[in-house]
């Protein structure tokens, strides 16, 4: 049941921050920048957000997110209805597709194996 609390929360953090980013901020340093996985902690409190930026744009898009990190909080309070907003923690996602790939693969096995 945690687990797919975890989840759903993980998605909706991944949907919004895309959102916010990608088409509320009017930070420059902020135009090239893909949210591509969001992974919440099990009991809510960090949420470890991946993101993919152009070649040697992602210095200063990190610095930028870190920059922006409580306004994105702030923004995320008011959209999510969660007791408690997680802390955001931010990385470049070094291969942006495998991992989407590797997860879709993996629950694609589950449900299969679930059936049986």
């Amino acid at each position: 049941m945690e687990e797919h609390r975890s989840r759903r929360v993980s998605e909706a953090v991944k949907e919004e921050l895309a959102e916010i980013i990608g088409f509320e901020m009017e930070d420059p340093r902020l135009l090239s920048v893909n949210v591509t996985a969001a992974e919440v902690s099990p009991d809510m409190r960090v949420a470890h957000v991946k993101y993919s930026a152009e070649k040697g744009a992602e210095k200063a898009a990190q610095t930028a997110l870190e920059h922006a990190r409580g306004f994105l909080k702030h923004e995320l309070a008011n959209r999510l209805n969660l007791r408690r907003v997680p802390d955001l923690h931010f990385a470049s996602d070094t291969h942006p597709d495998a991992e989407s790939r590797i997860d879709f693969l993996l629950r694609r096995t589950k449900k299969m194996k679930s059936r049986d």
